[in-house]
C-alpha cells in the first residue's frame, strides 16, 4: 500500500491508542522487521505527537540488507536514539541457511555506518545453536561480534517456530547438551568482555546505562500500546483488568480497519503471566510488586514457591531466579501452571 496512506493510518492509530491511557509514554520501539525502509521524515511525522515529547528512548530495528546507510544521520536527527541491528550471524553460510538477505560484510558495514552516524546506543542481535554450528563456530561468531564493541548484545538460541521452513524441514542442530555448553561458554565470554547479563538473552555494558528501557518495561509486566499492522499491546484498566490488543497483520486490511482485537486476560492467569516475564530478569522483582500488579498474595504460589526456594532455584527474598534457576527457566514457570 502507498507509504503516505499507511503513514496516515499510523498517526490515526497512535491517537486512538493513546486515548486508552493517561500514563506518560517513556519509550518507543519501532520494530516488526524493516522499519528502516521508512524514510526519516516518516518518523519525524509520527514522533511529533505531543504525548511523545518526553520520550527518553526511541529504538529502531534495522536489517543490514535493507538499510540506506547514508540516511542514518537523518534517522538520528528525526529522534531515533537507539538502533537494534539484526546481525544474527557473522558467518556467511549460516546467514544463507537462515534465509537472510545480507552478508557478514554487509552486517559489519551497517554497524560501522551506525557508529559513524553518531548513535551512542547500538544493540546487535546474534543467534547460536544454528544449523550445523559447532561450539567453536558459535564462539567465533560471538567473539567477532564482541570485537565490534556494541553497547548492547541480544544473544539467544535459535528456536524452530511453527509454520516455518525449518519446521517443515528440520535442519541438523546441535544436541541439547551441546547447546547448553554453547550457552555456558558464551556467558563466560560476554562477562569477561564487560557485558552484564540482565535478562535471559540481553547483555549490556556493565554500568547498566545501555539496558533496553522498552524491554525492561515489558519484562516488568508494564503497559504498552501497539500501532501498525501486526502490532501488539497490553493495557491495564481499573480493578486490575488487563487486556491484550492485536492489530491485523496484513497492511491493506489494517488500512481499512485499524481497530484492535481485544483479549481480556483472565484474572486467574495473571500470576503466571507476571512470572513468565519477571523471572526472565536476573534481578527479578520485589515480592510486593507481584501483589500490587496481580491482586494476589504470594500464597497463591505456594507450595511451589517454597519448594523452588528449598531447591535453591528462587531467591529467598525476591521473586528472582538464582544462577542455578536460570538454567531451568521454562520448567520452573511450568511448575506454576500445574
Amino acid at each position: 500500500m502507498p507509504r503516505d496512506e499507511y503513514l496516515q493510518c499510523l498517526r490515526k492509530d497512535l491517537g486512538k491508542e493513546l486515548s486508552r491511557t493517561t500514563a506518560a509514554v517513556k519509550t518507543v520501539y519501532c520494530g516488526g522487521g524493516t522499519p528502516s525502509l521508512f524514510d526519516p521524515a516518516a518518523f519525524t511525522s509520527i514522533l511529533a505527537h505531543e504525548r511523545l515529547s518526553d520520550v527518553a528512548e526511541i529504538t529502531m530495528e534495522m536489517n543490514p540488507g535493507a538499510a540506506e546507510y547514508q540516511a542514518l544521520t537523518d534517522y538520528r536527527a528525526a529522534g531515533i536514539t537507539r538502533l537494534s541491528i539484526g546481525v544474527q550471524s557473522l558467518h556467511d553460510e549460516s546467514l544463507h541457511q537462515l534465509g537472510r538477505i545480507h552478508s557478514s560484510q554487509e552486517a559489519r558495514e551497517a554497524i560501522y555506518a551506525a557508529q559513524q552516524a553518531g548513535f551512542e546506543s547500538i544493540n546487535l542481535d546474534l543467534m547460536f545453536g544454528l544449523p550445523d554450528q559447532t561450539i567453536d563456530m558459535a564462539m567465533q561468531d560471538l567473539d567477532a561480534l564482541i570485537a565490534l564493541e556494541p553497547e548492547h548484545i541480544s544473544w539467544y538460541q535459535l528456536t524452530i517456530e511453527p509454520n516455518t521452513v525449518f519446521a517443515k524441514r528440520p535442519p541438523s542442530l546441535a544436541s541439547d547438551d551441546e547447546r547448553a555448553d554453547m550457552s555456558d561458554a558464551g556467558l563466560e565470554r560476554l562477562a569477561a568482555a564487560g557485558y552484564r547479563q540482565y535478562e535471559v538473552s540481553a547483555f549490556a555494558r556493565d554500568d547498566g546505562q545501555f539496558e533496553c528501557r522498552h524491554n525492561l518495561n515489558y519484562w516488568q509486566f508494564g503497559d504498552y500500546i501497539g500501532i501498525g499492522a501486526g502490532a501488539h499491546g497490553k493495557i491495564s484498566q481499573c480493578s486490575r483488568t488487563i487486556i491484550r490488543t492485536q492489530k491485523t497483520r496484513v497492511p491493506k486490511d489494517y488500512a481499512s480497519n485499524i481497530e484492535a482485537i481485544e483479549v481480556l486476560i483472565p484474572q486467574e492467569e495473571l500470576p503466571v503471566e507476571f512470572l513468565m516475564n519477571a523471572l526472565r530478569l536476573n534481578r527479578g522483582t520485589e515480592s510486593a510488586r507481584f501483589t500490587q500488579t496481580t491482586g494476589f498474595s504470594l500464597d497463591v504460589l505456594q507450595p511451589t514457591l517454597a519448594e523452588l526456594r528449598h531447591q535453591s532455584f528462587i531467591d529467598s527474598e525476591r521473586l528472582a531466579l538464582t544462577e542455578l534457576g536460570r538454567d531451568h527457566l521454562n520448567s520452573i514457570v511450568a511448575k506454576f501452571l500445574t
